[in-house]
């Protein structure tokens, strides 16, 4: 059933609990129901966000436009191969339940991302990713609902265009598209990634592992290093770790040489942010409300009724300081509005 509401709270609907008011609401669980409502309607000529579980936004201000929440629901196997099956997952499906889905039904190719907040939906448009997986290696098609059109489109992986926390979908295509379903192609047979210490240490105690114990030890370090955001607001890692040349980072560890670097091409390397921000002194430190997370400086938190402004200011301070000190700078990861 769809609801259409005015100058609307969206405080319960980010995991920041940033209580800023958006113009236009609309919930919607079917896609005729979004399909009539566009056709109804000028909405779709106004400013416009499709949010789930607004677990990767920071809302500085009110919203002057429309916010487009679907609740379409439903999971399925579509094809089955000899190695691969394939699943369709509606968009509001929430992305640990998928995750556990899977792993109960021995898919195998996202239990590194287990615990990860959100919806389905969102998992294309950020390419999320954690230990050494991203959902680009998993993601088969996107099909989403063009506002102007009022078409279905399906994207390819290819067309998708994927990168490090990008998509297409947050680039030339943002604020355009519904995302409706998301197809995986996932394995009959795991191919684990555990090349990251806190996993290979636990993995130590188990005999013949399966994917089932590789998400319990991955929920485990997330609940040790992440705040629930139902106690402490937050949108888990607030900036990217940033990607730069060998040769600067060979400059960097004449002076650091502790610096912890991965590998990502013949002249590149990403950096861990969190290294660079505790380096300059903002884990665990808090100014007024906001603050940096003690068991992770990744992590930008919200103590008490926070502005989405106080955020954002506190969050600059952290780029400025981290430019000065090792000449980088950090792009944020959450989505600012």
């Amino acid at each position: 059933m769809d609801s259409f509401l005015t100058n609307y709270s969206l405080k319960n609907y980010n995991t920041f609990g940033i209580d800023v008011l958006t113009k236009y609401f609309y919930q919607f669980s079917t896609v005729d129901e979004i399909k009539y409502f566009l056709k109804q309607s000028e909405y779709h000529n106004i400013n416009s966000l499709t949010m789930g579980g607004g677990s990767n936004i920071l809302f500085s201000k009110n919203f002057d436009g429309i916010i487009y929440y679907p609740q379409i629901k439903g999971i399925e196997k579509i094809k089955e191969t000899k190695q691969h099956v394939f699943v369709k997952a509606a968009a509001s499906e929430i992305w640990d339940d998928f995750v556990n889905y899977c792993v109960i039904n021995n898919l195998c190719g996202i239990e590194n991302l287990s615990n990860i907040p959100g919806t389905v939906g969102a998992t294309p448009v950020q390419n999320i990713g954690a230990y050494g997986v991203e959902i680009k290696d998993t993601i088969y098609e996107v099909e989403a609902l063009n506002i102007e059109n009022l078409k279905i489109h399906k994207f390819s992986n290819k067309l998708c265009e994927f990168a490090y926390r990008n998509s297409i979908f947050k680039k030339t295509l943002k604020n355009k598209y519904i995302i409706l379903n998301v197809i995986f192609k996932l394995n009959k047979t795991p191919n684990f990634v555990i090349n990251y210490g806190a996993i290979e240490s636990e993995l130590k105690n188990i005999k013949n592992y399966t994917i089932s114990d590789i998400r319990n030890i991955i929920i485990n370090i997330r609940k040790c290093k992440l705040p629930d955001p139902i106690l402490i607001g937050n949108a888990g890692s607030f900036f990217k770790n940033p990607i730069v040349n060998s040769e600067f980072i060979n400059t960097l560890k004449k002076e650091y040489n502790s610096l912890p670097t991965f590998k990502v091409s013949n002249d590149k390397e990403k950096i861990a942010a969190g290294w660079l921000i505790e380096q300059c002194g903002w884990k665990g430190k808090k100014i007024g409300n906001v603050g940096v997370y003690i068991n992770q400086a990744l992590v930008i938190v919200n103590y008490g009724n926070a502005k989405g402004s106080e955020i954002l200011e506190f969050s600059k301070e952290i780029q400025k300081s981290v430019y000065n000190k090792f000449g980088i700078n950090l792009e944020t990861e959450v989505n600012i509005y």
